[in-house]
C-alpha cells in the first residue's frame, strides 16, 4: 500500500508483565532522517533484555508508550538523503533501531544496518543483533586470553548468545567447551563447533569440565547466568583467567579471596556502552562470520506479532533454550512502509 501513514506495532503503555505487550494497529509509520534507513520488518528478535526493559527492572527507563525490540531483519523501503550503502529493495538486518522492532516498519541509523546474506532467512537475520554482537564483545573483554590453544567455557551455550560465543570462539582458534540443560541443547552446542558439551543440570559436571582442561580450568569463562554460576566460575577458572558476565537475573554471594588466589578477573558489560572502536571491531567479526559462512543463528521458535506476550513468557520460563526466539510477519505478505 503506497502512502500509508500507520502500521501495526506492539506498544507498552505501562511497565509490567508480558500482558502489557499490546498490538496497536494505528501507530504512525516512522520517517527516516537523512542518515537513516526505513525497513519493512519481516522478523524481529526477542531477547531477554526486552523483558527486563518491559518490566521496568533494567535500571533505566524511557518515555511511555514505546515499542520494544532492537533486532530486526527485513527489506529496505526508503533511505535518507545521506545514506550510501543501501537502496530500496535490499534485504538487511538491523542491530539497533530507533523506533522499535516489534512493528511492521522501523528506522535505524545506516551504521547499524547490514546486508543480509542470501543464505540466511529473515528469521536468522533477526537473530544477529544483540546475540551475536554480545558474543563478539565478550571476546573483546577477554582479549588478553583469546589466543589459539586456550580454552573457553561458555556457561549456558545453547541459547542465542551462547551459540554465537561457540561459533566465534571456534573461529578464533579457541578450544570451546559448552554447557546446556537438555540433550537437544547439548547436541546443538556440539553441532555449532564445541569440542565438548556438558549438562549443567547433572551433578559432577564441573569435574568433567576440569578433566577436559587437564585440571587447570578454562582460560576464559563466558557466563550467561552469573547469579547461579559465578561462585563456581571463580573456583574453576584457570590462574590468570577471565570471567566475562553476559547475563544475570539476581544477586550472588562470592568469596573475593578466590580472585586473589587465582589472580583472575571478573568483568561484565552492557552492549550499549561499547565505544566506537569496539563497534568497528564487532562489525568486523560479524562481517567475517557472515562472509565465511561460520556464523549462523539458530532459530528455536517463531511467533506471530500477536504472540509477543507468549514469546516474552517463554524466553524466561522454559525447560531449555536452544537458539533464538523470533517474531515474524506473515510470510508472503508485503507491508509497504511508504
Amino acid at each position: 500500500m503506497s502512502g500509508r501513514t500507520v502500521m501495526r506495532a506492539i506498544r507498552v503503555a505501562n511497565y509490567g508483565g508480558p500482558e502489557v505487550l499490546k498490538v496497536d494497529p494505528k501507530v504512525p509509520v516512522p520517517v527516516p532522517t537523512d542518515t537513516q534507513v526505513l525497513v519493512e520488518v519481516k522478523a524481529a528478535g526477542v531477547n531477554p533484555v526486552d523483558t527486563y526493559i518491559r518490566s521496568g527492572s533494567f535500571g533505566t527507563t524511557g518515555p511511555l508508550p514505546y515499542t520494544p525490540g532492537a533486532d530486526v531483519a527485513g527489506i529496505v523501503s526508503k533511505i535518507g538523503a545521506k545514506v550510501t550503502k543501501f537502496k530500496p529493495g535490499d534485504n538487511v538486518y538491523v542491530i539497533r533501531n530507533v523506533s522499535g522492532g516489534y512493528a511492521e516498519c522501523t528506522v535505524a541509523e545506516e551504521n547499524m544496518v547490514g546486508k543480509l546474506p542470501s543464505h540466511l532467512s529473515f528469521s536468522q537475520g533477526a537473530g544477529l543483533g544483540i546475540p551475536c554482537y554480545s558474543a563478539a564483545r565478550a571476546y573483546i573483554k577477554a582479549k588478553g586470553k583469546v589466543m589459539q590453544g586456550n580454552t573457553v567455557l561458555v556457561h549456558g551455550a545453547s541459547g542465542a548468545v551462547g551459540l554465537a560465543c561457540v561459533q566465534i570462539g571456534k573461529a578464533k582458534g579457541l578450544t570451546v567447551l559448552g554447557t546446556a540443560g537438555t540433550k537437544e541443547g547439548l547436541d546443538l552446542v556440539l553441532k555449532h563447533g564445541a569440542a565438548n558439551a556438558f549438562n549443567h543440570k547433572e551433578q559432577g559436571y564441573i569435574d568433567k569440565v576440569l578433566e577436559a582442561t587437564n585440571g587447570a580450568g578454562p582460560d576464559i569463562i563466558i557466563e550467561m547466568l552469573a547469579n547461579v554460576n559465578l561462585d563456581t566460575d571463580m573456583k574453576i577458572v584457570n590462574k590468570g583467567g577471565i570471567i566475562v558476565v553476559v547475563g544475570s537475573r539476581g544477586n550472588v554471594e562470592i568469596a573475593p579471596r578466590l580472585l586473589m588466589f587465582k589472580e583472575s578477573i571478573v568483568t561484565g558489560f552492557s552492549l550499549g556502552n561499547a565505544p566506537p572502536e569496539e563497534w568497528v571491531e564487532m562489525h568486523q567479526v560479524i562481517s567475517e562470520g557472515l562472509t565465511q559462512g561460520w556464523l549462523v543463528p539458530s532459530v528455536q521458535k517463531e511467533y506471530k506479532l500477536e504472540e509477543a506476550s507468549l514469546a516474552h513468557e517463554e524466553i524466561i520460563n522454559n525447560s531449555g533454550t536452544t537458539g533464538n526466539r523470533i517474531l515474524i510477519m506473515p510470510f508472503g505478505e508485503r507491508v509497504q512502509c511508504i
